[in-house]
């Protein structure tokens, strides 16, 4: 049953005094995120005087809010209220979306692990490489380190687990894969995930009027580009154009 069937969802929930959550599925769909992300977008048009605070997670909405200004139960209720509004499994993603083109290394130094990963697809490698760059993988969400975006849904064989042991280090615009999903990495950082390839992406820009260069909703395709001609100036050589 798809959840736009299953009243079981969206869920709201309490997030302490001054928070709410609300929840479109019990585990990572496409159309539970793409939920999410439509209903903070809502949310941020709503123009609730109230509101502090709205981000999202794989499936979830979350909403900080001034209890001074508005009361908890006149909150929820403005929730309950938005949520009726439409179905929101079938509700458009939020405009100004983008779609980027990424430069990416695939496999030897760049990508060590990409030949143990494709294996563990069923794929050769030349196979898990076209796989991975004909699809349009979208930032299903930015989190565990600033700027890191997690992105899917892959096909179906790239449903492999992460590592049961930690490499002690992917570098900065690391590609990684595991369990559908890809991630970038921001900054060198250990992980169980996979590292399949390489990238000259600064994911993350303190000082830049937006600090993130990938937001929720955006799409990447990856494009495999040899090692000799890996593009690093501004943006990894990445380009991008608006898809919504």
């Amino acid at each position: 049953m798809s959840e736009s069937k299953n009243h079981t969802w969206p869920q709201i929930r309490t997030a302490g005094y001054d928070g709410f959550v609300v929840t479109f599925g019990d585990r990572l769909s496409g159309s539970a995120n793409s939920a999410a992300l439509a209903f903070r977008d809502a949310i941020e048009k709503a123009g609730w005087e109230a509101l502090e605070e709205c981000s999202t997670s794989l499936v979830s909405a979350y909403l900080r809010f001034d209890p001074l200004i508005c009361a908890h139960d006149e909150m929820r209720a403005a929730l309950e209220n938005l949520v009726k509004t439409r179905d929101w499994f079938e509700a458009p993603l939020p405009s100004g979306r983008r779609l980027w083109r990424v430069p990416t290394v695939f496999g030897g130094a760049a990508g060590p692990q990409f030949a143990e990963a494709a294996g563990m697809a069923g794929l050769s490698e030349e196979e898990a490489k076209a796989s991975i760059a004909k699809t349009r993988v979208r930032v299903q969400n930015i989190g565990f380190a600033p700027g890191m975006p997690y992105l899917g849904e892959l096909s179906s064989e790239w449903d492999i687990p992460r590592q049961t042991e930690l490499t002690p280090q992917v570098p900065a615009g690391g590609l990684c894969v595991a369990i559908r999903q890809l991630v970038l990495f921001p900054v060198p950082t250990p992980t169980g995930w996979r590292q399949i390839g390489q990238t000259a992406l600064t994911l993350f820009r303190p000082d830049a009027p937006d600090p993130f260069l990938l937001r929720p909703g955006d799409e990447v395709i990856f494009v495999p580009t040899p090692a000799a001609a890996r593009a690093d100036t501004e943006n990894g050589g990445a380009t991008w154009e608006l898809i919504t």
